[in-house]
């Protein structure tokens, strides 16, 4: 049994010394009972310590970054809100933490600083992993810290406009993940400026993830199938939702546009549960008064040239894009599908230095999220964005979807592949934003080789 220190230290300890000074001299009896009395009244250092236990140490990492996941109600596989439950899954939460598969977050640490960051210290990590390999010890529940309160409320208040779902879709029991996009009709009269939106599922357990467009044109009120794009050229975006996420808030001046007769459109990414569900979405939505005097802008940095080789481990794709006016760039959406391995996006400013914006390097696709930077990046007229992205496409891969790997192109497909990196920027001064637009379709036109965008329909 480990000795644990039980006060402070109030003196050197001269237990050793004394022991050994009187042990010359000491029979069998007396040494015996003078080690157990020297042992009684010697004060350790503070050095030596009994390793973590779960109210103490491990209960508030886990409430802090893992219990919006993982409690009643919500769609992960057990609640960390009680020491029962978390015991029995001990060394699979150990595991997962030192792999950084959990909390899902991809971004690589030091390559852009992003708000909201899911990630683990290291020396919370090495509590989890050194208490799981301890036996997960329980401690004291006097040191309990009090259990996180969820509201079911908006996060932000109630909302000046609600968005749904037209009516509840339904998602079988068994089967394959499913990807959905859905228009939700607004109804404007008028044309309205947002602030902020939040997007909340009616059940948690389907819904992996969603994404939502804006659409300007479309009249349409029927949902279809899509994977990788919603089909059509978006006209604007409120953001997405992820596990975890809380509402997505515009920049200050950069409010997001709604028309009047627009609609919205979420794409959705659902997965079986082994029992009957439906799902009807909600989106609430902030409005302000102020009109925006500055907009998002999309800087993409897309590659079609795809054509992996089955069996070929290390495939890259490489896309470039100078900024022609001085812009901030505000956050960054990485896309592929299932064999991309890594992801790579970096700015050269004018002066040759080197700005990361974005490093993943074990992407997975049931994580993809959008990624907003804790400060925006200045990045001058002249700069070049550049991206790289690899994919492997051999049966080491697990998250190969073919076995046997075949080969895979570009494609909206399922098991086809994708390379797009999409910079959120605002230009410094609105009136150049032109400027940058004109080239940004000129960028367009030349990938299509001179033809125009065809919505898929």
């Amino acid at each position: 049994m480990p000795i644990v220190r039980t006060g402070p230290l109030k003196h050197k300890p001269e237990c050793g010394r004394s022991l050994m000074s009187r042990s010359g001299s000491s029979t069998g009896g007396r040494w015996t009972r003078a080690v157990a009395a020297l042992l009684a009244s010697c004060v350790l250092p503070a050095s030596i310590d009994a390793g973590p236990v779960f109210h103490r140490d491990v209960a508030p990492i886990l409430f802090a970054h893992c219990a919006e996941c993982h409690r009643p109600g919500e769609f992960a596989p057990f609640s960390v809100l009680s020491y029962r439950d978390v015991a029995q899954h001990a060394r699979s939460i150990a595991r997962a933490v030192s792999t950084h598969s959990m909390p899902p977050w991809q971004p690589v640490a030091g390559y852009g600083k992003f708000a909201g960051e899911r990630r683990l210290t290291a020396a919370q990590i090495s509590t989890i992993v050194r208490w799981a390999a301890a036996g997960a010890p329980e401690g004291d529940p006097a040191l309990a810290p009090a259990a996180p309160v969820f509201s079911g409320e908006w996060q932000l208040g109630p909302p000046d406009l609600i968005a749904a779902m037209p009516e509840p879709y339904r998602i079988a029991a068994h089967g394959d993940d499913e990807y959905r996009c859905f228009v939700v009709p607004l109804n404007l009269p008028r044309d309205v400026y947002v602030r902020a939106a939040e997007f909340r599922p009616s059940n948690r357990k389907v819904v992996h993830h969603a994404l939502i467009f804006v659409d300007s044109h479309r009249k349409s009120r029927e949902s279809y199938p899509c994977f990788g794009t919603p089909g059509f050229l978006p006209s604007g975006s409120l953001g997405g939702w992820s596990p975890g996420a809380g509402p997505v808030q515009m920049p200050e001046t950069a409010a997001v546009r709604l028309r009047a007769n627009s609609a919205l459109v979420v794409q959705a990414h659902f997965h079986a549960t082994g029992n009957p569900e439906e799902e009807q979405s909600r989106i609430g939505i902030y409005l302000t008064s102020q009109a925006p005097t500055k907009a998002v802008m999309d800087v993409g940095l897309v590659s079609r040239d795809i054509d992996i080789p089955a069996g070929e481990p290390a495939y890259k794709v490489r896309d470039h894009f100078e900024i022609p006016i001085d812009v901030d760039a505000i956050g960054v959406i990485p896309h592929a599908h299932y064999i991309c391995r890594d992801m790579k996006a970096w700015a050269i400013l004018p002066d040759g230095r080197k700005q990361w914006l974005l490093w993943i390097d074990h992407w997975d696709f049931n994580w993809q999220d959008h990624y907003r930077y804790s400060k925006p990046l200045r990045l001058p007229a002249g700069t070049r964005v550049e991206m790289e992205f690899s994919y492997d496409n051999s049966a080491a891969n697990p998250h190969n979807p073919n076995s046997p790997p075949r080969r895979v192109t570009w494609g909206p497909g399922t098991t086809d592949e994708m390379a797009g990196l999409h910079i959120q920027v605002i230009p410094c001064r609105m009136e150049e934003a032109p400027e940058l637009g004109r080239a940004l379709w000129g960028k367009i036109m030349r990938m299509n080789g001179g033809k125009f965008y065809r919505p898929e329909r």
